[in-house]
């Protein structure tokens, strides 16, 4: 069933996840057939929060899907009645392929629970569900279950094991370090999908950026909404784009030594990565900040070109 559970990882990342699957392919295959699955696992997680159905059959599909991660992780069974009976044939398979990830890649199964908590939070109904935020100390107990735990999981992945330092031209770096400037790489993906899907999310009554810092330029949720049935973003809410993306860029930037210290075998691939998921900002600027007329997409030409830098200086800045 794993095997199959890879298959149609695969294909998820493929259709889903371009930017994954175009740095994946910089890597050894069984480190990433371990992407496709982490990445297949979370996107059915994020179609299941995403689907615009009754929230109460969505926090139930994600119950069923806890409970099967936990029977698939434990190798045992569900009990008759359990809420992972309500899984489908490919979620079963998913849920194989994770487990063989996880279980050959020693990835801690804390992190998969930090993921959940997260998806709780964009469920209306559910204990946990938040669809404001104030600050981005707010923000960050979204941000580090939907991403900087998959940050986290990804370390063995690439080779990084818990504990050891890593040797870099600049000096030694701790894992600790690695470990955070991964978790702050995933982050910086996520307020880059945060800074690309603002009208996305707006539709589902979602707003991701804080409001503290869209205030500090005239920007509230009316103004927002103004903008959005306009169609165009008024210059208060270019101005906080800016901001933010300014943020964004230097948590990118704090990631990198993180990035400069993973293993040569594994390191074009994030380099890539970082760099064509940075190059998303490049696009929301040239836009004029203009988050509502398409979604920014960083050209194929371009992301080739990023995965061809990184597999020829090995992913060195």
């Amino acid at each position: 069933m794993s095997e199959d559970g890879y298959a149609l990882a695969r294909t998820l990342t493929a259709r889903a996840g371009r930017t994954y699957y175009l740095a994946s392919a910089l890597l050894p295959a069984r480190r990433r057939r371990g992407v496709f699955a982490l990445y297949g696992f979370a996107r059915m997680v994020d179609d299941i929060v995403d689907d615009h159905g009754v929230p109460a059959a969505q926090a139930a599909a994600l119950d069923a899907v806890e409970a099967g991660l936990t029977a698939a992780l434990s190798g045992i069974a569900p009990a008759p009645g359990s809420p992972a009976q309500a899984l489908t044939p490919d979620q079963w398979c998913l849920l194989a392929a994770l487990a063989d990830t996880v279980d050959g890649f020693a990835i801690d199964p804390a992190t998969f629970t930090a993921f959940l908590h997260s998806m709780r939070m964009d469920v209306p109904g559910t204990a946990e569900f938040r669809n404001r935020y104030r600050t981005f100390g707010e923000l960050r107990e979204y941000t580090y279950g939907s991403a900087s735990v998959i940050g986290l999981q990804m370390l063995p992945i690439l080779g990084v094991a818990p504990g050891a330092d890593r040797c870099t031209p600049a000096g030694p770096v701790s894992y600790t370090e690695v470990a955070a400037g991964a978790a702050l790489l995933g982050e910086a993906f996520q307020l880059t999908n945060f800074l690309r899907d603002v009208a996305e999310d707006l539709d589902r009554d979602r707003i991701y950026l804080p409001s503290a810092e869209t205030a500090a330029f005239g920007v509230d949720e009316l103004t927002l909404r103004a903008d959005a049935e306009r169609g165009r973003p008024g210059r208060a809410l270019r101005r906080a784009l800016a901001h933010l993306t300014a943020i964004n860029r230097d948590q990118y930037r704090r990631a990198g030594p993180a990035v400069a210290a993973l293993p040569p075998r594994t390191r074009p691939a994030i380099a890539a990565a970082a760099r064509s998921y940075g190059d998303i900002l490049t696009e929301i600027e040239d836009s004029g900040y203009d988050v509502f007329a398409r979604r920014a997409v960083v050209p194929v030409r371009r992301r080739l070109r990023h995965a061809g830098w990184a597999a020829l200086t090995g992913g060195r800045r």
